[in-house]
């Protein structure tokens, strides 16, 4: 018998699969076209995509919903996200990116025991910590290796966290299509402001670098719709590990294409970052139902 969960595993993965090849996408294109406009085009189909959903949907995208102070800020979370990881992608190697990228759960669970009061316990933290770790494995400040442009996928992972964080505190009736169409709007606005600073002119793009767009919004929106799809199919907790397959076809899209060969540091941060993720959300899953076992003991009684 097909379990929901396992419904859902399949559609988490293939959502992975489908941001691995949308961040395969960003880096080629940010290899032939400045990267503020990189990020404006994805902002503005991104935009028109979800509008057009909403508008299917009989919904309204321009209402006063998205002048509340919790909507705003989450857009701006999304664009400062959105910005760590074109700019990542487009001067670092995809596999540290992507590595790195993975600590993000780590980030959502340490910002809701500091911003949300949800209770973490000694393991959480220690797991927390120790993903940390991993994080600064794969980006080695002060040794030879190191990067500091890598410290932009680091503010991606904390511009994402804090999104998630502050979509918990949006009203529920405020449709998802319309949220994230009002994410691309604030990732577009982010890139006309980058590409000033930065002095990035408009650069016509090609046939070929036109269709790399596209495939690169097809596979994000495709990505997100199987992503919410998957989370509404089953558990949180018996999907999270699946959210992992990104790196794994992210390590081999930067093989494949970009003949990366990440190094042994990078793939052991990788690993301790993946490891810590799931111990955290299985910890996580096991306090929920001891609680609800509690609960329903003193139910009965």
């Amino acid at each position: 018998m097909v379990t929901e969960n396992f419904r859902g595993a399949i559609l988490m993965v293939v959502s992975m699969v489908l941001f691995a090849f949308e961040d395969m996408f960003i880096k080629l294109l940010s290899a032939e076209l400045p990267f503020a406009q990189v990020l404006g085009l994805i902002g503005l189909l991104g935009f028109l995509a979800f509008g057009a959903m909403l508008k299917l949907k009989g919904g309204r995208l321009f209402t006063r919903d998205l002048l509340r102070p919790i909507v705003l800020f989450r857009g701006l979370m999304e664009a400062v996200g959105s910005i760590g990881i074109v700019v990542a992608l487009a001067l670092t190697e995809l596999s540290s990116t992507a590595a790195i990228m993975q600590a993000l759960p780590l980030a959502i669970v340490l910002g809701a025991a500091l911003f949300l009061g949800e209770p973490v316990g000694w393991r959480r933290w220690s797991a927390i910590i120790a993903g940390f770790l991993g994080v600064l494995l794969v980006i080695r400040p002060g040794l030879a290796g190191f990067q500091p442009v890598s410290l932009m996928a680091l503010l991606a992972v904390l511009g994402l966290a804090a999104r998630d964080i502050a979509t918990r505190r949006v009203p529920a009736h405020i449709h998802s299509d319309q949220l994230a169409a009002s994410a691309f709007f604030a990732i577009l606005i982010a890139s006309v402001l980058m590409g000033l600073v930065l002095g990035q002119d408009f650069v016509m793009p090609s046939p070929r670098q036109w269709l790399l767009v596209l495939a690169c919004i097809t596979v994000g929106v495709g990505g997100y719709a199987l992503l919410v799809a998957a989370t509404r199919l089953g558990e949180a907790s018996a999907l999270a590990p699946y959210r992992y397959a990104r790196l794994v076809f992210a390590l081999i899209l930067a093989f494949l294409v970009f003949g990366e060969h990440p190094d042994a540091a990078t793939l052991a941060g990788a690993a301790i970052i993946v490891a810590s993720g799931c111990y955290t959300m299985w910890r996580e899953a096991a306090l929920r139902r001891r609680r609800l076992r509690e609960a329903g003991f003193v139910a009965i009684s």
